[in-house]
């Protein structure tokens, strides 16, 4: 990216890898976010040990919000604007940990297996698309943005013949490039349909997440919180996944000898899952943390009140967590990267997004072993006004 893009220094990528501003800025650093009356200066963390410092430590960087002056740092405050209700990054322990044991277990390792056949089967139907439209086909129109979207449906419980309709409202609410009031009016549409599914279930609760929550827990959890939930699953699970299904397979056909790696055992393709979300991280930084009191990392002083943001994509090309950062090898041992985050807000969905990566990345070299760009000169267009990172098309050819 040039010097005068005009997006904050921590969302710049250059192709797959992240921008040389956001290398040069160094581990622990203050930047500019934003312009004129909306700037904002906060500091930026890009070494893999400040920012897993950063965001381990709950006790003195808050993932609370302040909404008015009067709240305290870190603090329960006065507000908490209904969007973020259930949001589970804008709360602290105790309440963090309360919301975050009630929607646990829906996402335990037996219970994510239990979705294994539906996942393959979303993938499977999504691959018989590509197929009938035929060679050269957009693997993002027609497979990385309808693998995540299906899957999450699945996992909430949302009704087959709504899910059309609930994508597009979602879509909708989440769409960066629309007018504040288009979004606003999109997201009120979400929000009355999420209600009255919760309305739905709690009266008849049904085999997805909602309704395994409500079963167990119906009397301790808000419709609000339980609408706050959906919107961070579907906000966290579908442009991330999204992201990585369009760039995992652009890194795959660029480096064609590591593809063999998923056509070998479970074990094989996990760790070259492992490797392509280390090496990519759609996501650019989770929820900015606050310190809570004056703190010194790195051997910077960051007052209490300061802002922290961590870019997750540097964390993970850092020298010190795996040599040679730069390079795919998706025969490596998989190492503790924060691509998930860390600490108490590490992401309830990893297993789900490793599971539906490896399935849906196997599945499309079995079904097209031929694989390739359709046409290897043409300009590679990424999205820019998504929450991560990604394409916006991919032309394939088999």
């Amino acid at each position: 990216m040039s010097g005068d893009d005009p997006r904050p220094v921590h969302i710049r990528r250059q192709g797959l890898d992240p921008a040389d501003e956001l290398r040069a800025a160094g581990q622990l650093t203050k930047v500019t976010v934003g312009s004129g009356a909306d700037a904002v200066t906060t500091w930026m963390a890009t070494g893999y040990a400040v920012v897993r410092q950063v965001m381990g430590d709950h006790r003195r960087f808050s993932t609370r919000r302040r909404w008015d002056r009067r709240d305290g740092i870190g603090g329960e405050g006065i507000f908490r604007p209904r969007e973020l209700v259930g949001n589970l990054m804008d709360y602290d322990p105790p309440e963090h940990t309360r919301l975050r044991q009630l929607v646990t277990p829906a996402f335990t390792v037996r219970r994510i297996r239990r979705m294994q056949p539906a996942i393959e089967r979303i993938v499977a139907d999504r691959l018989d698309a590509m197929e009938r439209a035929g060679s050269p086909a957009d693997l993002i129109e027609l497979f990385a943005d309808e693998v995540p979207g299906a899957v999450l449906c699945e996992l909430i419980g949302v009704p087959r013949d709504d899910r059309a309709l609930f994508m597009q409202l979602c879509h909708g609410h989440l769409d960066a490039s629309r007018s504040a009031r288009r979004r606003a009016a999109a997201g009120e549409a979400f929000s009355r349909y999420l209600l009255a599914m919760m309305a739905r279930e709690r009266k008849d609760p049904g085999e997805g997440l909602i309704g395994a929550i409500v079963a167990e827990h119906g009397d301790t959890v808000t419709d609000e919180e339980l609408r706050g939930f959906c919107v961070q699953v579907m906000l966290a699970g579908d442009d991330n996944i999204s992201g990585m299904l369009g760039l995992g397979a652009l890194a795959l056909l660029r480096n064609p000898g590591q593809i063999a790696a998923l056509r070998g055992d479970d074990q094989a393709a996990d760790r070259a899952v492992d490797e392509l979300i280390r090496y990519l991280t759609v996501p650019y930084a989770p929820t900015p943390r606050t310190a809570m009191e004056d703190v010194t990392i790195g051997g910077q002083v960051i007052k209490a009140g300061e802002t922290v943001l961590c870019s997750l994509p540097m964390a993970n090309r850092d020298p010190a967590l795996r040599p040679d950062p730069d390079r795919l090898d998706v025969t490596r041992e998989p190492v503790p990267h924060v691509a998930f985050g860390h600490g108490v807000h590490h992401c309830l969905g990893a297993s789900l997004a490793r599971l539906e990566l490896r399935t849906a990345f196997t599945a499309l070299w079995q079904r097209f072993p031929a694989l390739r760009l359709a046409d290897p000169t043409q300009e590679t267009m990424f999205r820019l006004t998504t929450p991560a990172y990604g394409l916006t098309s991919l032309m394939v050819a088999w």
